[in-house]
């Protein structure tokens, strides 16, 4: 073992310092002794950040007040800052609006997408392993369009679609398992079937190439606080492709979302553009600390991101077959890249408690999550988790099943 070992480690030093993104690092708070592999549930605080804040906080809150909606731009966010996260998932300008929640955005865009179809379409068509919060949104959106969700494992999706589908909700990246789903494949599908696709992309923005336009995807939504790094609770988005917008009717037309809102009118007249996809007045403070955030991204590629997330995964994996005992975890994220995400999940045999396990690893500095009843859950964000984090993440998890 001792050999493997130093060999590991050998290859794990050689790799970070040949990684470009190294330096990286040093633009997020992390602590040296900590190996943090939870970027897929809440990214690490970017260093400036704080000081960011305490500007919006002390003067444009403080000293400027109203005016800041304004002077600075705090009417404009939600676009603006869309706009910042657009070719992070292969969009162009102005099909992309930040606010609300994952959640309330879902809703949005699925209520949207049914009213673009014909009522003759009577299903909505649900990923089967979907994060619960999409379920339970599609239920209530298929109620008030008076269509009917038909839940369907993701590899039985293009078999599912017909003339009776209206849209067509999917995750990207499962958020159990780390398995990525084929997205132009699935919205091509569902264009030959007549149908719209909606795509989730909490677990995949950040951590991989999109290409919503590239793949003529109809809706998307995603949160901000994983793998973008915008805090807890930050602002989600949605993004409508530009061919919807004149016709999308969204369920929750609020004030902010109209063409002339300080027109205090009392019929609805949707604005234009990305700006449809608004509702009530922007949660400035959350919103402007995601705008500063995105500046870790200035001059970074995805397909870069994607490679070096690919490559710290497969070592992760390696290294895991080195130092877990046999038979102790078992890789239910898929070993063809094709097929992966960021993170990789692994199933506790043996009777083993991931939850006790888990407790025991962030014990010893290594901070991943996992998933009742036995996933151990570890993400890998490219900006700033490197081979040696993985390498070592590897070895505690051997040494604490090997005790267990």
């Amino acid at each position: 073992m001792s050999e493997a070992l130093n060999d590991l480690q050998r290859r794990a030093a050689a790799l970070d310092s040949a990684d470009a993104f190294a330096k990286h690092r040093d633009l997020f708070a992390l602590d040296d002794d900590t190996v943090y592999l939870d970027g897929n549930s809440l990214g690490a605080l970017p260093r400036h950040v704080p000081e960011r804040i305490a500007d919006v906080v002390t003067r444009q809150w403080g000293e400027l007040r109203i005016r800041s909606w304004d002077e600075s731009g705090w009417w404009t966010a939600p676009e603006r800052i869309g706009d910042r996260i657009a070719p992070l998932v292969g969009a162009a300008a102005g099909q992309v609006v930040v606010g609300d929640s994952t959640s309330v955005n879902v809703f949005k865009a699925v209520v949207g997408a049914a009213r673009l179809s014909p009522e003759s379409r009577d299903e909505i068509l649900v990923d089967a392993s979907t994060f619960p919060t999409d379920g339970y949104i599609a239920e209530s959106a298929a109620r008030m369009t008076g269509r009917r969700v038909v839940p369907v494992a993701p590899g039985d999706l293009r078999a599912a679609l017909g003339p009776r589908t209206a849209v067509a909700l999917v995750n990207h990246v499962d958020y159990r398992t780390g398995r990525r789903h084929d997205l132009p494949g699935l919205t091509a599908a569902a264009h030959e079937a007549g149908a719209l696709a909606v795509w989730d992309l909490c677990h995949s923005a950040g951590a991989l190439p999109v290409g919503l336009d590239a793949h003529d995807v109809d809706f998307a939504v995603g949160c901000t606080y994983k793998y973008l790094n915008g805090g807890p609770g930050s602002p989600a988005y949605l993004y409508v492709a530009e061919r919807h917008q004149a016709a999308f009717d969204s369920p929750l037309p609020g004030w902010n979302s109209h063409s002339d809102p300080f027109g205090m009118t009392p019929d609805y007249a949707p604005a234009d553009g990305a700006a449809r996809g608004r509702v009530g007045t922007p949660d400035i403070l959350s919103m402007l600390a995601l705008e500063a955030a995105l500046d870790v991204w200035d001059g970074v590629r995805v397909e870069d991101v994607r490679e070096k997330s690919l490559a710290l995964t497969d070592f992760f994996l390696e290294c895991v077959d080195t130092y877990v005992p046999a038979g102790r975890v078992t890789s239910v994220t898929p070993a063809a890249h094709e097929e992966r995400g960021s993170q990789v999940s692994l199933r506790c045999e043996d009777g083993a408690d991931a939850g006790a396990v888990m407790r025991k690893l962030i014990a010893r500095g290594v901070v991943g999550d996992f998933r009742r009843p036995d996933v151990l859950r570890f993400g890998f964000t490219p900006l700033y988790v490197g081979f040696g984090d993985a390498e070592r993440a590897a070895r505690v998890l051997g040494e604490v099943l090997a005790g267990s």
